[in-house]
């Protein structure tokens, strides 16, 4: 009898307790992810990344919170959202670029992912590709290298250019400065750089470029001009300049008139592996940093007609994407 009533006891004690520690279990799976953006909502490849969380068997409001921060185009509050982040003790904080690098200066302990970014290791945030070292890893977007890829598309494109102007944030470094500057000498065309940090700065260098009889113009990759992208187009428009962007984004949506650079959806989805592997106990450190597998190049023709300008038949070959 005696038995009976402490195995009855017991069984009860563990249907008492079984609660509590499923949901200890529970809290213990929630993870907390932080993401720093430097635009404003709605951003597509926000979406991206979560479509790719929920495909690794995580699901906000379940297992998972992802906290975003949005700079909305001010680059200048980068340090306090992410400083806001940390205080959050976030698991993980996905940030690329600028935002990356800003990210990096907050903490050396959180673990950061970036989607895409310049050079990590030139900017002192990985001691290597293969071996990054430190608590930051993910995707370098090969910016420094493409600027000459765009001055020789500029060139197919326009075949009697000889003078292009380039759109250059300066809170990116100047590598791929640099590595215009070496193509435009090997392509035989003039270079003129033109510096902007602000909103204001922007038709004032569209104009400095047609004073100085620029008959292209090349825009960096920036989360400052990204965040302005229709703007940029239009004001290509208005002068009447060909423009070259590193974004589908530019062109698709926004009326410019081509773009070549990495597919940023397809290195948001791979982030999101990133991710998920810290998340199962994998170091940074460990992580190589990887870079683009895809590229897009895109043009839309209703923009080269406005500006009177025929696209070569060997370019159009080339061109991913077409808008007519």
């Amino acid at each position: 009898m005696w038995r009976k009533y402490a195995g009855f006891m017991l069984a009860l004690s563990l249907a008492m307790t079984a609660p509590s520690a499923l949901e200890a279990q529970a809290a213990e799976k929630l993870v907390r992810i932080g993401m720093l953006r430097p635009g404003s909502p709605p951003d597509p490849f926000v979406e991206t990344f979560r479509q790719a969380l929920q495909e690794l068997g995580y699901a906000e409001g379940q297992n998972l919170i992802i906290e975003i921060r949005w700079a909305e185009g001010k680059d200048e509050r980068l340090p306090e959202l992410a400083a806001d982040l940390v205080r959050l003790k976030v698991d993980v904080i996905v940030a690329g670029g600028l935002p990356g690098v800003t990210a990096s200066q907050a903490t050396a302990t959180i673990p950061i992912v970036m989607p895409v970014s310049a050079d990590p290791v030139s900017r002192g945030l990985a001691a290597s590709f293969a071996r990054p070292g430190g608590n930051v890893t993910g995707l370098a977007g090969m910016d420094d290298e493409l600027p000459g890829k765009w001055m020789e598309l500029v060139k197919e494109t326009l075949p009697k250019i000889s003078r292009v102007a380039l759109l250059w944030d300066p809170a990116y470094g100047r590598r791929p400065v640099a590595t215009a500057e070496v193509a435009s000498r090997a392509l035989k065309m003039r270079l003129q750089v033109l510096r902007v940090s602000r909103p204001q700065d922007l038709e004032d260098a569209f104009a400095d470029a047609r004073t100085n009889h620029a008959e292209a113009i090349i825009v960096l990759s920036s989360a400052f001009l990204y965040a302005r992208r229709a703007q940029l187009a239009a004001l290509a428009a208005k002068y009447q300049l060909p423009a070259i962007y590193h974004q589908k984004e530019f062109v698709v949506g926004s009326g410019g008139l081509m773009s070549y650079g990495p597919d940023f959806h397809d290195m948001f989805r791979r982030a999101a592996g990133y991710v998920d592997k810290i998340l199962k106990g994998a170091k940074p450190g460990d992580l190589p940093i990887e870079q683009p597998t895809k590229f897009e190049f895109v043009i839309n023709l209703r923009t080269a007609k406005d500006l009177g300008l025929t696209v070569p038949p060997s370019i159009l070959q080339r061109a991913d994407e077409v808008i007519r």
